[in-house]
């Protein structure tokens, strides 16, 4: 029953691997997903400039470097989702234990380049930020922990699972990191409500979300800064918050026109975690409702071909997987309008970042590969076989 799943395609024998990918993967959400790198490129064009004059460097050396680590997750995309569900589970068990190994040695090893978070391994012509790859790898080897413990016999995969989930969401909580700490906390919980977790067990773990929420307000200065900067009824018109939410203001309905932001001028990050205000600015709300309706087409897609999924695998993990994806997006944008406090995290696929594109690439491959058509007969033609 494993690789029972929705649709009705028929089987082909030796069909060349590309055409049966063609024919079966989706190709809505494909589309989408090479619009949005797109649209990065075109955003990248404009926000990134300012900082490589900045930094000495030629004024399109960013967009260059976000073109080859975009090549490279274009690349792992086609490639992950072109695997069976059992190849995706191998590579990412495996990947799970190098990405986690990464992060355990980060204190030791790794670099905060002057950001006051220890998240990255320079090496020196570019830099690694292990979280990035952890959060899909971890999905899927939970997922699969979840599915083996729904069968007679079968491990306490939820609880194990939980483990694992407390023991990463505390090593970053450490960094700090906790915008990918609660990534990693909701994409479980996501996961663990499908597998049929009892809502009392949710209520009570949402319960310590809140605690966990107020011992890091009295312990971090990190943490309790962006809390206090969120709750303050006035923004600072010389931080980040405060330039990204003129230039949404700024942008109006179809923007200033393109290359005419100001913003790019003032964000050090308007490449990366508030690359959507310099979109809102240059290109107006148009440009921002059509990357909401990308990132929706996606998930919404997803989830719906999950639906008819009969693989608990396969529906655990795609479910995990399409639900972190749409949440960082809402998360990005959320922190550039001021609905949600700052959490230094980019925009899948439109965002500059090599660790952020190319995990991200990997990620989508794999719920591409959830999602593909394989041959599978309705529920009512299998239950009235049965019972001949």
């Amino acid at each position: 029953m494993t690789e029972m799943v929705y649709g009705t395609v028929s089987v082909r024998d030796g069909e060349p691997v590309l055409p049966k990918w063609w024919r079966t993967v989706d190709k809505w959400s494909l589309s989408c997903i090479l619009m949005l790198f797109g649209t990065g490129i075109l955003l990248g064009l404009a926000a990134s400039v300012p900082l490589a004059e900045r930094n000495g460097l030629a004024p399109f050396h960013y967009v260059q470097r976000q073109a080859f680590f975009g090549g490279l997750a274009m690349v792992a995309l086609f490639l992950t989702s072109m695997m069976t569900p059992l190849m995706v589970r191998r590579l990412a068990v495996v990947g799970f234990l190098a990405a986690f190994v990464a992060l355990a040695f980060l204190p030791v090893l790794g670099t905060d380049f002057g950001k006051g978070a220890t998240r990255w391994y320079s090496l020196g012509f570019a830099s690694v930020q292990p979280s990035e790859f952890l959060k899909p790898m971890f999905c899927i080897a939970a997922a699969w922990l979840m599915a083996a413990g729904q069968e007679l016999g079968g491990p306490p995969g939820r609880t194990y699972s939980f483990i694992m989930m407390v023991v990463i969401v505390m090593m970053l909580a450490l960094q700090p990191d906790f915008g990918q700490a609660s990534l990693i906390l909701f994409g479980w919980g996501v996961m663990w409500f499908i597998g049929g977790a009892p809502m009392l067990l949710l209520i009570g773990l949402a319960g310590l979300v809140v605690m966990g929420g107020m011992v890091a307000y009295n312990s971090s200065q990190h943490f309790a800064r962006r809390i206090d900067g969120f709750l303050s009824p006035e923004v600072d018109p010389t931080t980040q918050l405060g330039y990204a939410t003129n230039a949404i203001q700024e942008g109006g309905f179809f923007g200033v026109g393109v290359g005419e932001g100001t913003v790019k001028w003032s964000l050090p990050d308007a490449h990366t975690d508030f690359i959507i205000a310099v979109a809102a600015e240059e290109y107006g709300l148009v440009l921002v409702l059509a990357i909401i309706a990308l990132y929706t087409t996606i998930v919404v897609r997803s989830f719906i071909r999950l639906m008819r999924e009969r693989d608990p695998f396969i529906r655990l993990a795609g479910t995990g997987l399409a639900a972190m994806f749409g949440v960082q997006a809402m998360i990005n944008m959320g922190v550039a309008v001021r609905l949600l406090p700052a959490k230094g995290m980019t925009l899948p696929f439109v965002s500059y970042g090599g660790s952020s594109l190319i995990a991200g690439g990997i990620a989508v491959g794999m719920l591409l590969a959830f999602t593909r058509v394989r041959p599978q007969g309705e529920i009512g033609d299998i239950l009235r076989a049965r019972t001949r």
